[in-house]
């Protein structure tokens, strides 16, 4: 491997190379002597050099290019050997900046673990933790003072090797809560431990942990005076040691004893909560201390909110039992409101990622005949390759579809893929939209400007629907993205270079737009290099069976239904349609037709489907036989105008309900009222 560049991106990639054994780094070249790189490279006795054309020899098998200049890349690729492959500076700086990111987050990890062990030894309380099989596999420093051992040497045995009388083995046989238990170790310490089964939210037993506090002094004193003052304290005092917040009610459920752990989480005070209700410190849920007293069994990971500040916490309580007599229970309170602050963050991460994701793959499109077999094959060849794409197709026959899936067998497909339908945003905003802006462009403009989806999609793919709706105005920009590979903010004149796929869809004739002078020729060019031809579905009716299982199986989950196919005769019926509205309208037949079903049926018959017009041949039998032969493309825009005419007169001249009932833009039945004449006489 050769490094062009040691700057701060050469620099980070050569420390993380220098790591791994499947990377040699023969050289580090910088025109900077005093690159911080280069002073690096030197200590590893690694070459240096300003010039990288003397290193770059046949056994090079990766030059990372760290520079950022693209003329340096350009260069290097053109001298390069064939079997040299060429990273450029931007993943260079991408790779450097999550080597520094890993680095940062390992440093945090390590301080985390660090500070995990300062609490867990710098408490006074013994703590050994046992897994499911009574193995040692945590110990702090007070417990191996107590117990006398080497605490290393002491994880990894049996607990009975160590406390030969201890009850952690019997907690994780019975899996019950062990409080302020007395023992007696074998070096004549007495100690009160209390033993807790560890269980995950399945109930699957994890292990056990034993808390303990060295109490002979306490016991001796205990011995000569039985005063339950002094009981009191020593327990209060235990309590009060723990970092666990913890609470204590009486057998009536009035608060008895917390501790500060407590009052830092839930944020009441002493004076609040004893001799108070046990659910005065409840802003959300049912008092566990009160279920507890009335059941006499203990819970574990209740969620609520605690606290005037609704804190987030799980909540783990038990019973005091004394001499088969309830005396009350003990709660102890674990805090989660972070975790759950950051979990909510994570889920709002992952909803944005999801939209930027292109969701089909060619598995979900359905169809073996051979038009639908070519066209996939045409856009699996071209996912491969950085061509730009045109789909051409009616409305409703899967181009975006396509689109997804062509983006997610490229080698894109982990970045963004952003759709935009280029009729459905209104001119004056489509090109900021598209390109961005500068700050002070226009009147509402955002303060700092704001990027275009071009620079959204850097380094993925856009999809433009409807491509022959844009004005001339945008089709020059997006000719200048196709040649120049860069973009210019609108209000701005700085170029900005970008890495974008186009996907370019259309269900009009982009040649006839050329004649009437509605579309760019060179721009035709540009995009009609991999052009694609998505059959509609009156040309491959043998795919309608398969379509009818899939679009029923997704609709069966929209409408909670349980239907299992079409009978043949609903299946001969479907197929003597010629579907002008395509897949999508076949797709609306079929759920009118589960919509009125009884929920008792399960197979689509006949009766259930709406009626379709099958006026196919005898449209085609009236245009022939009622006037002579013309132009097969004349013929047909007179029929079509006819068809919009009739709709407009059935909408009472409404456009955008005539739009809708044709399934066509409003940009296009504009267009086409004013190709037929027809503007001037549905003025509203």
């Amino acid at each position: 491997m050769l490094i062009v560049g040691a700057g701060k991106g050469g620099t980070a990639l050569l420390k993380m190379f220098q790591q791994t054994t499947i990377m040699e780094v023969v050289a580090v070249v910088d025109r900077n002597k005093r690159a911080p790189g280069l002073e690096l490279a030197a200590t590893m006795n690694i070459p240096t050099g300003s010039d990288w054309r003397p290193f770059l020899m046949n056994d090079i098998d990766i030059v990372i290019e760290a520079t950022g200049e693209k003329d340096v890349f350009e260069e290097i690729r053109k001298k390069r050997q064939k079997n040299t492959v060429v990273i450029p500076g931007e993943v260079a700086y991408i790779i450097a900046e999550l080597v520094e990111e890993k680095e940062a987050l390992i440093a945090t990890l390590k301080s985390e673990t660090a500070r995990r062990d300062l609490i867990f030894n710098s408490t006074h309380d013994g703590m050994i933790v046992v897994d499911e099989f009574a193995y040692i596999t945590h110990m702090n420093d007070s417990a191996a003072f107590m117990i006398e051992v080497d605490k290393h040497e002491a994880i990894g045995k049996h607990i009975l090797q160590i406390i030969p009388s201890s009850g952690l083995p019997r907690v994780l046989k019975t899996k019950q809560i062990e409080l302020h238990q007395e023992l007696e170790l074998e070096n004549g310490r007495k100690i009160i431990t209390t033993r807790i089964p560890m269980t995950d939210e399945s109930g699957r037993l994890l292990g056990a942990l034993a808390v303990f506090k060295d109490v002979t002094e306490v016991m001796q004193l205990a011995e000569e005076l039985t005063n339950l003052k002094e009981i009191r304290m020593m327990l209060e005092a235990i309590i009060h040691s723990s970092e666990e917040a913890i609470s204590v009610v009486d057998e009536h459920g009035n608060g008895i004893l917390i501790n500060p752990a407590y009052t830092r989480i839930t944020g009441l005070s002493e004076e609040e909560v004893i001799g108070k209700p046990a659910t005065a410190d409840i802003s959300e849920g049912e008092s566990m201390h009160m279920q507890v007293l009335k059941t006499r069994k203990p819970v574990r990971g209740v969620r609520m909110k605690v606290g005037p500040k609704n804190r987030d916490v799980i909540v783990n309580v038990a019973p005091i039992i004394v001499d088969g007599t309830l005396k009350g229970s003990v709660g102890i309170i674990h805090d989660v409101s972070e975790i759950q602050r950051l979990t909510n963050e994570l889920n709002r991460a992952r909803q944005i990622i999801r939209t930027l994701e292109a969701k089909y793959s060619f598995a979900d499109i359905i169809g073996t005949s051979e038009e639908m077999m070519v066209a996939i094959e045409q856009a699996k060849l071209a996912a491969k390759t950085p061509a730009t794409i045109l789909l051409r197709g009616e409305s409703g026959t899967g181009k975006e579809l396509f689109a997804h899936a062509i983006h997610n067998a490229s080698d894109r497909k982990y970045n963004k893929f952003i759709r935009v339908n280029c009729a459905a945003i209104s001119e004056s905003l489509l090109e900021s939209e598209l390109f961005g802006y500068e700050e002070g462009a226009f009147s509402g403009a955002k303060r700092g400007g704001k990027r275009g989806l071009f620079e959204e999609a850097n380094n993925g793919s856009i999809f433009l629907d409807e491509i022959g709706e844009l004005s001339a105005n945008t089709q020059a920009k997006l000719l200048r993205v196709l040649q120049e590979r860069e973009i210019v903010r609108v209000g701005g004149t700085k170029p900005i270079p970008i890495n974008v796929r186009i996907i370019a869809a259309t269900n009009v004739n982009l040649e006839k737009a050329i004649a009437d002078g509605t579309f760019r020729e060179d721009l035709y060019y540009r995009l009609n290099r991999m052009p694609i031809h998505i059959p509609p579905l009156r040309a491959r009716k043998q795919d309608i069976p398969a379509l009818c299982q899939h679009l029923i199986h997704k609709l069966n989950q929209d409408y909670g239904r349980n239907v299992e196919g079409l009978t043949e005769a609903a299946l001969r019926y479907l197929s003597s349609y010629d579907w002008p509205g395509n897949v999508r309208e076949l797709e609306n037949v079929l759920g009118r037709a589960m919509i009125f079903m009884k929920f008792n049926e399960i197979w689509i018959d006949v009766h259930h489907i709406p009626p379709l017009q099958i006026l196919q041949d005898t449209k085609a039998k009236e245009v022939i036989n009622g006037e002579e032969l013309r132009p097969l493309e004349e013929m047909l825009e007179k029929y079509e105008a006819q068809i919009i005419e009739a709709a407009l007169r059935e909408c009472r001249g409404n456009k955008t309900a005539t739009a809708k009932r044709l399934n066509i833009s409003i940009r296009n039945l504009y267009y086409k009222l004013e190709k037929y004449g027809l503007a001037k006489k549905y003025m509203q």
